[in-house]
């Protein structure tokens, strides 16, 4: 099981936003860039627009459970950086985890999950 790494710098943030690349969803928007670290670091950023400290604690944690479940089958070597919507509040994190299934297949980045 691969352990989640948090990115907690503002660079590795304005490094994703600029020289990543970006995935948009209603809820999110995914900004990947690629690292020669052989792991997945996860940013989460909510602002002001989703609410107050209750509301963008809430969309973090939908986020974070959505990105957990997906982590197994995700490629390693890439900092990936996801901005909440205003929309997120309303969703559950089944719906999210759904919304960034498709985002990171578009990607190239998620493998298909293994059916016996």
């Amino acid at each position: 099981m691969k352990k989640l790494i948090k990115l907690k710098q503002n660079y590795e943030f304005r490094r994703a936003y600029t020289r990543g690349k970006s995935y948009v969803s209603p809820y999110f928007v995914i900004y990947l860039f690629a690292t020669k670290k052989q792991a997945v670091r996860l940013g989460i950023t909510t602002g002001k627009k989703i609410g107050g400290a209750v509301c963008r604690n809430r969309a973090k944690r939908v986020l974070t459970a959505a990105f957990r479940n997906l982590l197994p089958r995700l490629q390693t070597g890439f900092d990936v950086v996801i901005v909440a919507r205003p929309k997120i509040l309303s969703v559950k994190s089944t719906d999210a985890e759904n919304q960034m299934d498709r985002l990171l297949k578009a990607a190239g980045v998620l493998y298909e999950t293994k059916t016996d």
